[in-house]
């Protein structure tokens, strides 16, 4: 019931309500789509109010019947994994649709801003990697970029068959990952994107929770304020004068101005346009690739990142199902000296959100790219991806946990650091010696340390400026330049063992200086 609650408040409200409504799907139900395997799915649409409904699928036929307003919502029964084209006939009174060619498999949503958006056609070897995208059961579909405050119901869009044609565009992670699970599984497998470029945690959670939160109070006031005062049409009427200036005086038109009310960092924007035409319809589990925006506000995110995650679970319906995500790449210029770092914040507030259930990080600040913030390499961080799903959703026996900061000893001037989670051993990249750690006294003063590999799961970390260590941190930076992995490849997770303040806590942001 709860579920069913949910659903009806936040996907069941299809289109405009008329008061005689033709039969209608929204369009995560179509020709060519991914059922989730081994589970009941809702499946949901509009008719006449009143009227009876009957979807038939696989060999049985389940009824309902249309509320006052035309909506309904039923439940398939749950089927076995099949990549036999089955056809789904939906009939109410004299109106009758048929979808074809459906299977049954495992379906992935494919969700974040533009590392997850970055299309197939921007990675390394694009052409290899489309040429070769022949697989006849993969499925995708993507959703729009609607930013609004008002909930959607359906979006413009169909399930492709994956081939050289329809996948060049896609989520080149969300593509990658998917061929993985695949390619292992022998399953079908449905992917959903509905990623959007440059959005904001904060977008992806309903606005009335935001606002009920005392947490995100700040964001809140500062959105109103924008809201109360951004006029578009008299921003746009003034760009075009400039433009006309522009082109009239031979000079580079300056850019358009974006209408930032429909855009995705407001809170609630894109938790109504792009969420929530596909709550409900039945997945496996989530993928994310997101953090960069909020990279200034890290101490923040800790709180916003696990909310979100509880929050798309709430709605659901399907309980706390798999939510993987990718940890910020290594990004901005290497730095000689040990300091502090927004970056590193943020992926210690994503590495913080692994506290909630069914949840996992694939870290990859050895694959990035300094002067861009989109790493061509997705085929790596879809395969870090992969692992988790294999070996936590599927029984596959492959090395899926990055190794982990476990406890801290002090002997003399050596820290003594031990990690779980290591595999066989741990494994120095490139260099025997351990790199990238910084070592601080008493005085808090942070500077470059050596570490050397000690048994299979210790670390032993000196540095020559410190007698007697108080804290040490690893991989903190925005570019790290660090070497330390398990055996099998997967990196250690940056971390630090102090609790000292953070420079993204508002608390220690310096006052407003009187006017």
């Amino acid at each position: 019931m709860k579920f069913l609650a949910a659903l009806s408040f936040l996907t069941l409200s299809l289109f405009v309500t008329q008061a005689m409504a033709e039969l209608r799907l929204p369009s995560p139900f179509g020709h060519h789509m991914v059922l989730q395997r081994d589970q009941e799915n809702p499946v949901w649409g509009l008719a006449d109010p009143g009227a009876n409904v009957s979807v038939t699928f696989g060999g049985h036929t389940i009824q309902t019947k249309a509320n006052e307003e035309g909506k309904w919502m039923l439940k398939l029964k749950p089927m076995k994994g099949s990549s036999h084209a089955l056809n789904m006939t939906v009939k109410s009174g004299d109106e009758s649709l048929t979808l074809s060619n459906i299977v049954v498999g495992e379906v992935w949503v494919c969700s974040g801003q533009s590392n997850m958006q970055w299309a197939l056609s921007q990675v390394y070897d694009p052409d290899l990697e489309i040429m070769s995208a022949n697989y006849p059961n993969i499925r995708i579909i993507s959703v729009p970029q609607v930013g609004t405050q008002e909930n959607q119901d359906d979006f413009d869009g169909q399930w492709d068959i994956c081939t050289p044609d329809t996948v060049g565009q896609f989520s080149a992670v969300g593509y990658l990952f998917g061929r993985q699970l695949h390619q292992t599984l022998g399953v079908p497998i449905g992917l959903i994107d509905n990623a959007w470029g440059g959005s904001a945690a904060e977008a992806w959670v309903a606005r009335d929770v935001l606002e009920a939160d005392d947490r995100f109070e700040a964001i809140i006031a500062e959105w109103e304020k924008t809201e109360a005062t951004f006029d578009f049409d008299k921003v746009m009427a003034a760009w075009k004068e400039k433009a006309a200036a522009a082109k009239e005086a031979g000079k580079p038109v300056p850019r358009a101005p974006r209408n930032v009310l429909a855009g995705q960092h407001r809170p609630g924007n894109l938790w109504a346009g792009v969420l929530n035409p596909i709550i409900g319809y039945g997945i496996r589990g989530t993928i994310w690739y997101q953090g960069e925006s909020n990279a200034g506000r890290a101490y923040q995110y800790d709180d916003l990142f696990a909310l979100m995650i509880t929050e798309w679970r709430n709605a659901w319906g399907q309980g706390d199902f798999p939510f993987y995500w990718v940890q910020l790449a290594d990004f901005r210029d290497e730095v000689a000296e040990p300091g502090d770092s927004d970056w590193a914040e943020l992926r210690e507030a994503q590495s913080n959100t692994l506290a909630l259930p069914n949840t996992g990080q694939a870290v990859i600040y050895d694959v990035g790219e300094g002067r861009d913030i989109h790493p061509r390499d997705k085929q790596t961080v879809a395969k870090r991806l992969a692992r988790i799903a294999l070996a936590r959703d599927y029984g596959i026996n492959v090395p899926y946990l990055s190794p982990s900061y476990k406890e801290m000893t002090v002997e003399g001037n050596k820290a003594i650091l031990t990690f779980k989670d290591v595999g066989s051993t741990l494994y120095t990249f490139d260099v025997r010696e351990a790199v990238g750690f910084a070592v601080a006294g008493e005085d808090k003063t942070w500077h470059p340390a050596k570490g050397i590999l000690k048994g299979k799961d210790q670390v032993i970390v000196t540095s020559d400026a410190v007698a007697t260590p108080v804290a040490v941190r690893y991989a903190w930076a925005d570019n790290p330049v660090a070497n330390l992995m398990s055996r099998e490849g997967l990196p250690v997770i940056p971390f630090r063992s102090d609790d000292w303040p953070q420079i993204t806590d508002p608390a220690t942001q310096p006052a407003p200086s009187a006017e």
